[in-house]
């Protein structure tokens, strides 16, 4: 969105306010032509990809920070576009240059961005905190002294690195820093190391540790290890009205039930499924999977799929329950998305049937794998079906563009694109001029495909 620097509040807003009082009231500044210097009914923010700012998941966008940023808009009767920052420092750099109106990302309030932007919404105060696993059995640790003789893995180059060496300073020498210098291993990655017991310490951001909590719940973030930081969103200097509105829509937002929900949805409620259902993790041993059954084999026979895949997809996507609702907004025993139900003709009322929710899902998984016709391997092809099942078709895509531009097989999942997928949690890779889809928690769809296909040889190994 191209703009000129703004030279006031503008001769539209002062007749508005002449208006105003001539009536006796006051002027209302979440009015959408009044928040914009541009005048546009568009806001658009700045942000960057990651697992807590924006990221596309199964064709829908996803973020707290979107999220957040979408509810204001709507709030003020604006549409939302959104630019993505290659990395922090072009934030501002895009804000200045009038690429957006938002910088819709936990910016640090230093003096020196003071003078720079705006400081609007929400205030963030957030410290780098230890990870450390917190199964029955292991000694925390309480103080920052104890990390004497500890080994702390961190990332090379990082404010965590940063910090960890200032903080052996202060205390004389002793901490056991395992400097990570590999560009293939993330935050995300460490922290889901610790909680398998691979390394003993790592050092998160606060909120990055508190994300990661709902997918592993046996780590502890409890131990701070930095002051905390400030940080807040931002506009320009001159968009003071823009920032007035944000501050007042924070203000009264945070004890709105949609913020509630909003946070509940990435920082509290569990990413996996409640896999609490008539057989849990262990077979009947009768021969039976589930009390599906039927309808997974007429179903898979229809699309010309293994039922017993089916059902193992199911299992991993709901445990079996017709009435499941994934924090992505996924519904029933197949993990349908509202818009894919919609674009499948699934109506609302059947997506929590057990019947209308089978039927979709073997149809949708059936249009995956059809996706991907050049790859003549029926169990790779259908490794690539799952992975645009789980994560969307245009992150596989991605995927393979990276495989082939890294010289593999791009019609390899094994090894070769599985790979890739993972490493679409970093920057150097979802970066990438050849990536047209961004971030993607590509853990969570390597170890989706493995696990599906693990529970797949079980099953075939007691029901016919």
């Amino acid at each position: 969105m191209k703009r000129g620097k703004s030279t006031g509040i503008g001769l539209k807003y002062l007749l508005f306010i002449v208006a105003a009082l001539a009536m006796g009231c006051k002027p209302h500044t979440s009015s959408p032509d009044l928040l914009l210097t541009s005048g546009s009914d568009t806001l658009t923010i700045i942000t960057l990809y990651s697992s807590t700012t924006y990221f596309i998941y199964k064709g829908e966008p996803m973020g707290y920070e979107y999220e957040m940023a979408k509810s204001f808009a709507d709030s003020s009767g604006l549409e939302l576009k959104v630019r993505i920052a290659d990395n922090a420092a072009r934030l501002t750099e895009m804000l200045q240059a009038g690429e957006g109106d938002l910088i819709a990302y936990q910016l640090p309030m230093t003096t020196q961005m003071k003078h720079e932007v705006l400081f609007c919404g929400k205030e963030q105060i957030s410290p780098l905190v230890l990870v450390q696993r917190a199964n029955r059995g292991d000694t925390l640790l309480r103080d920052i002294t104890e990390l004497l003789n500890k080994e702390v893995y961190v990332k090379h180059n990082t404010r965590q690195y940063e910090r960890m060496i200032n903080l052996d300073r202060e205390l004389g020498g002793g901490i056991l820093i395992k400097d990570i210098e590999k560009d293939t291993v993330s935050t995300d990655d460490l922290i889901e190391m610790v909680s398998n017991g691979i390394i003993p310490y790592t050092v998160a951001d606060h909120t990055i540790a508190q994300l990661n909590r709902t997918y592993y719940q046996n780590i502890n973030y409890d131990l701070d290890v930095s002051f905390p930081q400030r940080s807040s969103w931002a506009v320009r200097k001159e968009d003071e009205h823009l920032a007035q509105a944000i501050d007042e829509w924070a203000r009264n937002y945070q004890e709105n039930e949609s913020y509630k929900s909003i946070h509940k949805r990435y920082f509290e409620r569990s990413k996996h499924p409640e896999l609490e259902n008539f057989y849990g993790n262990e077979l009947s041993g009768k021969g039976k999977i589930s009390p599906f059954d039927s309808l997974f084999r007429h179903y898979g026979a229809e699309v010309g799929i293994d039922w017993r895949l089916l059902a193992s997809v199911a299992f991993q996507e709901s445990g079996f329950s017709p009435t499941a609702v994934a924090w992505t907004g996924a519904e029933g025993l197949m993990g349908i998305m509202p818009k894919t139900a919609e674009y499948l003709d699934l109506e609302p009322e059947e997506r929590r049937t057990a019947e209308g929710s089978i039927r979709t899902g073997a149809i949708y998984l059936n249009r995956m794998r059809r996706m991907f016709p050049t790859i003549e391997n029926e169990e790779q092809r259908m490794k690539f079906a799952l992975g645009a099942y789980n994560a969307g078709i245009g992150h596989i895509l991605d995927a393979r563009a990276l495989t082939e531009a890294y010289g593999k097989d791009k019609n390899r999942w094994d090894s070769n694109v599985e790979e890739y997928v993972r490493l679409k949690s970093l920057p150097e890779y979802y970066n990438d001029s050849i990536v047209k889809h961004g971030y993607l928690r590509g853990s969570e769809t390597y170890n989706y495909v493995r696990n599906i296909f693990d529970r797949w040889d079980r099953y075939r190994e007691v029901a016919r």
